[in-house]
């Protein structure tokens, strides 16, 4: 697996006066890679509920969670980050994920 790159740059101003970044002229390039996780935007990304039946959302359309481990209502579905809390800071999202890893890891082991 494998995705493209390019190297950006800052266009003119739109008509809001913001800059959008562009692809710099031949600078694209490829990366082998595992996975891609697309972590885009401030509010939760309504595809993954819809899209895994069996998870229980808050009325913000957060996924419900346990603070402690992330596990969440579907058996074997962890979450973290933004996706559980709304927008936050990276901080907390490490801190999250680094709480889910250890209850993936002992739920693979049958420890849990």
């Amino acid at each position: 697996k494998a995705v493209e790159l390019y190297e950006m740059e800052l266009g003119e101003p739109d008509e809001s006066g913001r800059r959008r970044p562009i692809p710099k002229p031949n600078t694209e390039f490829i990366m082998e890679i595992d996975t891609a996780i697309v972590a885009l935007g401030t509010r939760p990304n309504p595809i993954i509920p819809s899209t895994t039946k069996g998870l229980e959302l808050t009325r913000w359309g957060t996924i419900i969670t346990d603070d402690a481990t992330g596990r969440t209502s579907k058996e074997g579905v962890w979450c973290g980050g933004d996706m559980a809390t709304g927008a936050a800071t990276v901080i907390s999202a490490m801190g999250a994920g680094k709480r889910a890893a250890v209850d993936i890891d002992a739920y693979l082991q049958g420890k849990s």
